[in-house]
């Protein structure tokens, strides 16, 4: 019988249910709105009427790929799902594909050119063309001469407050080099690389810091989705062990790392639960120092959230109190488009 690979529109519900009912005999649970919400393209390898095979794309990342229980010993259609999703990105000039999935379905991924990336008792993450990591850290520029203590941060300064700057200030003062990873997302009220620019501006006082972009492999929409969506407990440890894992596996021992600094939180879940995650799955090897939040005088915590939520009240008044004078002037001179942002639907809560 004739095979036939067809695109499956998720917003038609005959369409949507066909998938997910074949996703959940496959195991596959999640269809959170917004999780589905991230999908680009589902596709599906049709024989007759009956779906043999599933996959989708957001952005550079594989999800929801499931192959019938009759077809997973021939691994034809699976093979033939991924090599599809991958030439589709192809098309797009995207060459660097990420994937997550269960232990169990590494192998196969890696039959098709895939790298480990990390891998946990309940998933892996799993890479495949160019850049790569290795490229990524190749990129980074290191000391000319050796350093005795190296220090990390990573942070989404979604924008860069006078709490970012008085915990890199903290590292800064215990270590002889600090990096300072901003996540590379589009996904909040500042771009990447408004908030790569103001982290540079409001620590260029200390002069053993480096700031670099995370890129792929620290807390970006590839490897940590669920940072950026309204998601589960178990999503967010589940995806968060998986990024400690890259830290500790790939960024760490490259620049030769052994202090990762963390900001107290008593106000997001999501980082919470990320700060308890890197703990358990970084120490002894490299040791996690978290550094209280700093506060107003009225005790208040300073929170990039806090100065989202004043921008959209357009309420600036106060605005000092929480962010440096670099953010200050930044936000001043771009407070049009930044609330036009807003109007548009960018989100303010969150991380």
């Amino acid at each position: 019988m004739v095979k036939k690979t067809k695109e499956l529109n998720l917003t038609n519900p005959e369409d949507f249910n066909l998938w997910k009912n074949f996703l959940q005999q496959a195991g596959i649970k999640n269809f959170s709105t917004a999780e589905v919400d991230q999908v680009d393209l589902t596709i599906g390898i049709f024989e007759n009427q009956k779906l043999l095979a599933t996959g989708s794309l957001a952005g550079n990342v594989l999800k929801y790929i499931a192959v019938s229980a009759d077809s997973i010993g021939t691994g034809s259609e699976f093979n033939s799902i991924v090599s599809e999703l991958i030439g589709r990105l192809a098309l797009q000039g995207i060459f660097h594909v990420f994937v997550f999935t269960k232990p169990k379905y590494v192998a196969s991924f890696q039959h098709l050119g895939f790298k480990s990336l990390a891998i946990s008792a309940y998933g892996a993450v799993l890479e495949r063309g160019f850049p790569d990591i290795a490229t990524y850290l190749a990129d980074i520029k290191q000391p000319e001469k050796p350093v005795k203590k190296t220090a990390a941060i990573v942070m989404n300064a979604n924008p860069f407050t006078l709490g970012h700057k008085f915990l890199v200030e903290q590292a800064a003062r215990k270590n002889d080099l600090v990096y300072v990873f901003v996540v590379a997302t589009n996904a909040g009220l500042f771009n990447t690389a408004e908030r790569l620019k103001l982290v540079k501006q409001g620590i260029q006082h200390l002069k053993n810091v480096k700031v670099v972009s995370g890129g792929s492999y620290m807390v970006s929409y590839a490897t940590f989705p669920a940072y950026f969506l309204d998601s589960s407990n178990d999503l967010i440890e589940y995806q968060t062990t998986l990024d400690a894992l890259i830290f500790k596996k790939w960024i760490a021992p490259y620049l030769k790392i052994t202090t990762r600094y963390l900001g107290s939180e008593p106000l997001s879940r999501t980082t919470n639960i990320y700060n308890e995650t890197l703990e358990k799955i970084l120490v002894p090897e490299i040791k996690v120092n978290i550094v209280s939040r700093r506060q107003l005088s009225n005790g208040e915590v300073i929170s990039a959230s806090k100065v989202r939520k004043m921008i959209a009240e357009n309420d600036l008044s106060k605005l000092s109190e929480l962010v440096p004078e670099t953010t200050l002037s930044f936000i001043r001179d771009n407070l049009a488009d930044l609330k036009n942002r807003i109007q548009k639907g960018m989100k303010i809560r969150g991380n």
